[in-house]
């Protein structure tokens, strides 16, 4: 299956390989995980804006929904209710350090492979609760799953792509991930007028792609970078020949070998990151793994059909509404993958950041000059929040979306890659708990400022793109030492030797 589409050399003239099908078909089964993924952070607000979900768990909230004169900004704060959300992200944040030490002794494919069967068994619990703790119970094992997925999945892409397609390849695990968000709109659209169990409908939709994953994980390799990590040498090298779709890899698979050879003699890869010349990848994985949810992005995502009711949409028309933002989503992703190899991955950060901001602003002062305590937006004025929702989505899919996960899993070297990257997945979990838990609070007590709260963090995250983000478009995997962080104005000073 070594048919491909494009022939291209890679960063050094030794390096040859073709764009193959085997590698197509690789990733996009490898990318399913993400729709899983996607999939939740779209079902989440629109189950909780059901009734009949309301009306079984939480009570208090469908009681208060339903009053004459509800608090536009208040009427969704609970903590449970929260936690029905949020409680998946704190117990991916657990996982990714299993699933890290899994992707490095058993490899990415079976991590993959344990990520469906945790979201199989969370789903059934999930869209089968009678009571609260089955309910949480369910959320908490699809987080397992989040973990593992999120921790495997984005190392397998970069890890078999070749370099000059990687950021394109590397980005269709948050092209599912958008995909996933649409298709839980649509399901939250249509199951919403099902009753009294439309919510158990959308919650087990999740079982679908999770079953995909599980069987299509059959049919796809180890990554060579796997396989010689664990002493499989000719294996590896085989898996090298057919995903390249070339014979010639010899350099490529020498430069696999010392890699791993040098991995090896790190015992304590945990102790590696805290030294000096890994500052660089760690503080740039974990810096825009928080920024990215700082965005505001799961905020809007998450809670979409409850937003658009808050300023005067009714409850099909919000979930309408959010399949419309959904679409964006993902043709702005499509659009991201065609330029993220192209323009480079610091030109669409600080595109993406200030296309955002402009919506941000808009949005809240909207929202601060005509959507009271009471009442609704005039139709206008509901349209062109809307209108800047889908903007504000559209430059998040193509750059801080998609490159929060792909410069992560690039640059960090092969003997601190799973345990650096299991630190960056736990950390975009940890503040995606942080904001999945808080946000309708703080909705409740910021009413419309939120929108300008994140409009700060923005204008941070711009900063720091600016000032300290490298560009790493074209760079092998393994060689971003050299190429990369040493040619940096500030970086440079941690790479010097013996400092």
């Amino acid at each position: 299956m070594a048919g491909g589409f494009v022939a291209f050399s890679g960063d050094s003239p030794a390096f040859q390989a073709k764009m193959t099908v085997y590698v197509f078909i690789c990733v996009v089964i490898a990318a399913f995980a993400g729709l899983i993924f996607g999939y939740d952070i779209g079902i989440s607000g629109g189950v909780t804006a059901m009734d009949d979900f309301l009306m079984k768990f939480f009570p208090a909230v469908y009681e208060r929904k339903k009053q004459a004169h509800e608090d536009n900004y208040c009427k969704y704060d609970n903590q449970f209710l929260q936690l029905f959300t949020s409680s998946l992200y704190l117990a991916a944040l657990v996982a990714s350090f299993f699933a890290s030490a899994t992707s490095s002794k058993l490899g990415r494919k079976p991590t993959m492979q344990l990520a469906s069967i945790f979201f199989l068994i969370g789903v059934g619990l999930a869209s089968g609760a009678v009571n609260m703790y089955m309910l949480i119970m369910g959320r908490i094992l699809l987080g397992f799953g989040v973990g593992f997925g999120n921790q495997a999945v984005p190392l397998f892409l970069s890890e078999i792509a070749p370099a000059k397609l990687r950021g394109g390849l590397n980005i269709v695990f948050q092209l599912m991930i958008t995909i996933g968000i649409l298709i839980a709109s649509a399901v939250n659209y249509f199951t919403s007028s099902i009753h009294p169990y439309g919510w158990r409908l959308a919650l087990g939709g999740a079982g679908i792609p999770a079953l995909f994953l599980l069987f299509g994980s059959l049919l796809i390799c180890e990554t060579p970078t796997s396989l010689i990590e664990r002493n499989k040498f000719e294996q590896g090298k085989a898996t090298l020949k057919k995903i390249r779709g070339v014979e010639d890899v010899d350099e490529e698979y020498k430069s696999l070998v010392q890699a791993c050879e040098f991995a090896r003699q790190v015992k304590d890869p945990y102790r590696r990151l805290m030294k000096r010349e890994s500052r660089p990848p760690l503080v740039i994985g974990l810096s825009l793994q928080m920024f990215q949810q700082f965005t505001g992005i799961n905020a809007v995502m998450f809670y979409a059909p409850v937003l658009f009711q808050t300023v005067g949409f009714g409850n099909d028309a919000a979930l309408l509404s959010a399949v419309i933002t959904g679409s964006v989503n993902v043709v702005s992703t499509l659009v991201g993958i065609y330029l993220v190899d192209r323009t480079g991955r610091r030109f669409l950060l600080l595109q993406g950041a200030g296309q955002m901001l402009i919506c941000q602003l808009v949005i809240g002062i909207i929202l601060a000059k005509d959507l009271g305590v009471t009442g609704t937006l005039g139709k206008p004025e509901a349209i062109v929040v809307v209108v800047f929702v889908c903007i504000y989505v559209m430059g998040f899919a193509w750059s801080w979306g998609p490159l929060g996960w792909l410069i992560p899993s690039e640059t960090f070297p092969l003997e601190t890659r799973t345990q650096g990257y299991a630190l960056a997945v736990s950390c975009n979990m940890f503040f995606t708990f942080v904001i999945a838990q808080a946000f309708l609070s703080m909705l409740c007590w910021m009413k419309a400022a939120i929108f300008f709260f994140f409009s700060g963090w923005i204008v941070k995250m711009g900063l720091f793109a600016l000032f300290y983000v490298p560009e790493t478009k074209g760079v092998s995997i393994d060689d971003t030492r050299d190429n990369v962080w040493t040619q940096h104005w500030y970086w440079k000073r941690f790479m010097l030797r013996g400092a």
